[in-house]
């Protein structure tokens, strides 16, 4: 079976619907989410129903959280604040409620499905090899799935050998069928690996094989999306450099 998986949508909907577009012309049976809906973009009701439409899995992100109340948001930088404020504002009751049944970890099989990391799945980036030991430890599934830093990553650890790992380009595949892994699909929303484009992963669980992506989208929609909702305007312009 394949399933695409995405992260960090951020409220980015010229990106969720270029990235959902792209999705439709594979063979991707499931499309599952780890989290962060909304925060720093402009459109977090049409972001929060195409991942109700289309996601047969979604765990929450902690800026989901912080939109439910479920994290007081002077744990944020300004920016995620003022953003988390006013998507408070203009968020539909529906969406805000579905938002709410939302926990930022779940399991599918033999993935595990984190936000942040295995140990801490609200807050943990987990971008060294380092804290990819010390996740593996925490990881009852084989392989792990996790978003949050909005860079598309890989970690394993063999049998007997130390966890590595590095930062993965545009359709980069590697083998998962054996060993333990953490897969970080890189984020649909506001990437932060210089790559404008929106990012997310293909894991097909049949064949053992995982396939990073990047898609084309309306960067100056989302940004000029932002500006007239008098968010940040930092929150606009890093979108064209990604980061």
């Amino acid at each position: 079976m394949q399933v695409a998986v995405v992260s960090d949508i951020h409220a980015n909907r010229q990106a969720l619907e270029a990235v959902l577009e792209d999705v439709e012309g594979t063979a991707a049976r499931e499309l599952w989410c780890l989290g962060d809906l909304v925060g720093y973009g402009a459109d977090p009701n049409d972001c929060v129903a195409l991942i109700r439409d289309h996601a047969t899995l979604c765990i929450a992100g902690n800026h989901d959280l912080a939109v439910t109340g479920d994290i007081p948001l002077d744990e944020f930088s300004r920016g995620a604040a003022l953003a988390a404020r006013w998507t408070q504002e203009v968020i539909e009751a529906e969406n805000l409620e579905w938002l709410a049944t939302l926990r930022p970890e779940a399991e599918a099989g033999e993935v595990g499905l984190f936000h942040g990391s295995p140990r801490d799945p609200i807050w943990e980036y987990v971008i060294s090899a380092l804290l990819a030991e010390l996740c593996f430890d925490e990881l009852h599934e084989r392989i792990g799935l996790v978003g949050h830093s909005h860079v598309a990553l890989s970690f394993e650890r063999q049998e007997g050998r130390p966890a590595t790992g590095s930062a993965r380009r545009e359709d980069e595949t590697v083998d998962v069928s054996a060993g333990s892994w953490l897969l970080n699909p890189g984020s649909v929303g506001q990437p932060r690996d210089g790559d404008p484009r929106a990012a997310w992963l293909m894991l097909d669980l049949t064949s053992g094989l995982a396939s990073w992506h990047r898609t084309e989208y309306d960067v100056d929609g989302a940004a000029a999306a932002i500006r007239a909702a008098r968010l940040p305007d930092s929150l606009a312009e890093r979108l064209h450099y990604g980061q």
